[in-house]
């Protein structure tokens, strides 16, 4: 066989290694972006009506005059992601001025209902970053235990049991999630929710989908099932109350269930049972998985 370099156009492999260090390099956008939300650059620039010069970010964040241009590189690098647009200035001896985009208004906390801050702190986390250092070794083990649990010797769940600062990202990170995803659940796929007069939202955390429903269907009797440690955190409200419990033991019984963010979290055969044991229950299911109501 030829050669590679043979068989292709010099075009060709130029765009294939373009191609590889994009991959290899990929990390970078998300780094950046964890370090942009960590000195608050989305807040900032918002505070300041929406737009600022790299100078000016520089000052309200508190950096070192001698740090701006390592500044201008990380907004350029988040520009090219399309995390911030630049805005050229009209001179060209002064500096561009970065704005929001519809993307970076989502980790800006004033936008309550969908602020996605805590899930992106969540995701960008050294805890969860960290396994996939691991992923070579991971792969030539003989026995199931995740990748996550092979690295930190316990499963992602069981740290959050054991991790109070853990658990409460965890937490802040599903109810945002959940302000997001509500309104736009509550919006489109409303008629779901006809016909029901109860429902058991499974591990459903500190409860934001419960009292979205119940807050949207008044009739509708929500009750949120989690593990323990989750309940213990759970905030107290009258109208959604909390079960501690796990879901592979028992589901409390109800006309539907809500699954936001559940199912992706456990292997076929531990979802296959848990469907063997709602299917004793005579409810219908509203599941919200991936993009599908």
């Amino acid at each position: 066989m030829a050669p590679t370099q043979a068989r292709h156009s010099s075009q060709d492999l130029l765009q294939a290694q373009v191609d590889l260090w994009h991959h290899a390099l990929g990390f970078v956008k998300s780094m950046a972006l964890k370090c942009a939300m960590e000195m608050q650059i989305p807040n900032t620039i918002q505070h300041h009506g929406g737009a600022m010069t790299p100078s000016e970010l520089a000052t309200a964040i508190g950096l070192h005059p001698s740090k701006l241009p390592r500044l201008r590189r990380l907004m350029h690098v988040l520009t090219v992601s399309g995390i911030f647009v630049v805005h050229e200035s009209a001179s060209a001896d002064k500096e561009a001025v970065y704005g929001l985009t519809p993307t970076t208004c989502l980790l800006v906390s004033d936008e309550v209902k969908s602020n996605l801050f805590p899930i992106l702190s969540l995701m960008l986390d050294s805890t969860v970053i960290t396994p996939f250092f691991g992923m070579k070794s991971w792969f030539h083990d003989e026995d199931s235990t995740s990748l996550f649990k092979k690295i930190h010797g316990l499963t992602f769940w069981e740290m959050a049991d054991q991790d109070e600062t853990y658990n409460q990202l965890i937490n802040n990170a599903m109810v945002s999630d959940s302000n997001f995803l509500m309104d736009i659940i509550l919006r489109e796929c409303s008629d779901v929710f006809t016909g029901i007069s109860s429902l058991v939202d499974v591990a459903g955390g500190l409860g934001g989908a419960a009292r979205a429903i119940a807050n949207a269907f008044p009739q509708i009797k929500c009750t949120v099932l989690d593990l323990p440690h989750v309940v213990a955190d759970a905030p107290t409200d009258d109208h959604v109350p909390f079960i501690a419990g796990d879901m592979f033991e028992y589901i409390p019984p109800a006309n539907a269930l809500f699954l936001k963010w559940i199912f992706h979290d456990w292997g076929d055969e531990d979802c296959q049972d848990t469907e063997k044991m709602q299917g004793s229950y005579p409810f219908q299911r509203c599941r919200w998985e991936g993009d599908n109501c």
